[in-house]
């Protein structure tokens, strides 16, 4: 459980350094959408080798699917009520966050970490750290980091603020992969297939709700290509 945690706390780290960089620079709009693109790859790898396909070692497809289902359901009514409260901009790089509400940004960007490190925690439990998947988290959070706190800067939040914002993030997405951990444990008797395929349409809803959108305002075409080398190089890199 141990060891899960510390890798959701290195994955979600990545959100503090971008809101570090941020402050102390200008990252390029470009920069971002392309690093978002390929980490949105990665975790489609990711939730397709580490997650799906180990669900159906244990359950028929028919039952994965429905559990997938259920997740990307629960991360969608979620990001919908945030959205409906304040916290539909916190990804934005200009400053919209201005008119919405803080306690939803903070919010939100925990929801947004939650999937990812849960299922961090569950690749663990199969012998250790998805090099893959914590390749894809990192790609995945270091421009949230950045486009998000460029977006809050502008908006008029002090550094010491936003540091606070990412470090509670952090700690529950560690928080988060030790859950995922103990959920399937196998001494706790639980089948992993219901927790693997629900992480799974969790993330998936996430990374086509707050990452592929941010990605191709800026890409465009170029989208589609970005996230098939981020693809290619998960599959590579799960040979590892």
């Amino acid at each position: 459980m141990i060891e899960a945690f510390s890798w959701g706390a290195v994955g979600a780290s990545a959100l503090l350094i971008g809101a570090v960089v941020a402050y102390v620079a200008t990252p390029s709009v470009k920069l971002i959408a392309v690093v978002m693109a390929l980490g949105a790859g990665l975790l489609i790898g990711s939730i397709s080798f580490e997650l799906i396909d180990e669900a159906l070692k244990t359950a028929q497809v028919a039952r994965v699917g429905l559990f997938t289902l259920i997740g990307a359901a629960t991360f969608t009514v979620g990001n919908w009520f945030l959205d409906r409260h304040g916290g539909g901009d916190r990804k934005d790089s200009e400053g919209a966050q201005a008119s919405g509400s803080p306690l939803a940004i903070v919010f939100g960007s925990v929801l947004d970490g939650v999937p990812e490190s849960f299922v961090l925690g569950l690749t663990v439990l199969q012998g250790g750290v998805s090099v893959a998947l914590l390749t894809g988290v990192v790609l995945s959070n270091l421009p949230e980091g950045l486009s998000s706190s460029s977006g809050l800067r502008i908006a008029g939040w002090p550094r010491a603020r936003v540091v606070k914002m990412w470090l509670l993030v952090v700690a529950v997405s560690a928080v988060s992969a030790a859950l995922g951990y103990l959920l399937l444990d196998p001494a706790s008797g639980r089948t992993g297939a219901f927790a693997q395929g629900f992480a799974a349409g969790a993330l998936l809803a996430m990374i086509t709700d707050t990452m592929l959108p941010e990605s191709y305002t800026v890409e465009q075409v170029s989208t589609g290509a970005l996230v098939a080398i981020g693809f290619a190089v998960s599959l590579m890199l799960s040979a590892i």
